[in-house]
């Protein structure tokens, strides 16, 4: 086996802590880092909730002392704020729904953090994601995004918006356990993590409002909200407060003719208006996404049936996608209930990642 220097991102949680040990155990050169991402770090999420606190860095450079690798703190809060903090601000107030766990690992895990390693002298990047790699069949030195064993933990996802030569500087030593033996295997190794409850939510809003977060970068924009036939049936302080496939906390004074819940159906920015309308309406058989990255094959030059995800966590479609120009055109077989605009598209052939696009607008 080939021995690599590594670099492994250690966020403080189980999951990177395990996946450092393996790369070590493997014989690999192995350094560990830790990403300091908070310009105030007592206003990120505290007690194992996030990602990015105090805590998670003594938790990291504990696990590092254990497994016996150096360990660094990097200081990444200013790149952090301008390509995560900042593009989740303007992708809500263009009325967008956008994933903020996938534009970190696009622009601060695999671009900015991938970067400086390379240009350090390091081969590989090494991450707890829960997803495999594996060589794209007929194509040599080429790996392919591989969902993990652990559907549930799934995280191909979040990651598919790497490029393939990202990809082939990258390591996931956790795509073929379990979660439960990831926990297992921390506590044999003495990791004092093994028990550290999984990160969730958006880390840099540390209450979890996402609503009071947004008012606080955005001020009030008051408008109104309409039915499809365009009466007024209520008011907001802004539209960036709501999503589409939003069922509650929409603020609705005068209840459906049918007695039927409303659901928000259409954002719009500019005139600040939200319509809402009865949840047949939010069905969806065609997609628009851009910037589309195909990682996992060549940009196809004819419709490729597959199954496309267009959420995190969220189920999957057959569909026929289309790739013209810049963009790609998906149609569904069956249609998709609530697909949000700024959300990936993520188009897989099995448990494969073939590639991934942005929603740009739906029909």
């Amino acid at each position: 086996m080939t021995t690599l220097r590594v670099l492994a991102a250690m966020s403080g949680g189980v999951d990177s802590a395990v996946a450092a040990a393996r790369a070590a155990e493997a014989g690999h050169d192995v350094t560990g880092v830790h990403l300091a991402l908070s310009r105030n770090p007592s206003s990120y999420r505290t007690g194992a909730r996030g990602c990015c606190t105090l805590e998670d860095a003594r938790d990291a450079r504990r696990a590092a002392d254990v497994i016996g690798i150096p360990f660094y703190v990097w200081d990444m809060a200013e790149r952090f704020h301008a390509d995560v903090v900042e593009d989740f601000v303007a992708e809500y107030a263009r009325g967008n729904t956008p994933n903020p766990c996938l534009r970190c690992n696009e622009k601060i895990k695999f671009a900015a953090v991938l970067d400086r390693a390379v240009a350090l002298g390091f081969d590989a990047v090494c991450t707890g994601h829960h997803a495999r790699l594996e060589p794209i069949p007929g194509v040599n030195g080429r790996n392919r995004l591989v969902r993990s064993v652990d559907i549930g933990k799934d995280q191909s996802y979040v990651l598919a918006v790497l490029s393939s030569d990202q990809l082939g500087r990258a390591m996931f030593p956790l795509g073929g356990i379990t979660k439960d033996q990831v926990r297992k295997e921390a506590a044999d190794r003495g990791l004092a993590v093994a028990d550290k409850p999984d990160s969730h939510d958006v880390c840099f809003i540390a209450d979890g409002d996402t609503r009071s977060f947004l008012h606080g970068q955005l001020g009030s924009a008051p408008g109104q909200i309409v039915d499809t036939d365009g009466a007024v049936v209520g008011s907001h302080d802004g539209s960036y407060g709501f999503t589409i496939g939003q069922r509650k906390g929409l603020g609705i004074s005068r209840p459906a003719p049918d007695g039927k819940p409303r659901f928000v159906l259409n954002i719009e920015p500019v005139s600040r208006t939200v319509t809402v309308g009865p949840a047949e309406a939010l069905d969806v058989v065609e997609i628009e996404a851009s910037q589309p990255i195909w990682s996992g094959c060549l940009p196809p030059d004819k419709p490729v049936d597959c199954h496309v995800q267009l959420r995190a966590h969220g189920e999957v479609h057959p569909a026929v996608c289309e790739h013209v120009g810049d963009k790609v055109r998906i149609n569904l077989h069956e249609p998709a209930r609530g697909v949000a605009t700024g959300q990936a598209a993520v188009f897989y052939d099995g448990d494969a990642v073939l590639g991934s696009a942005r929603i740009t607008s739906t029909r």
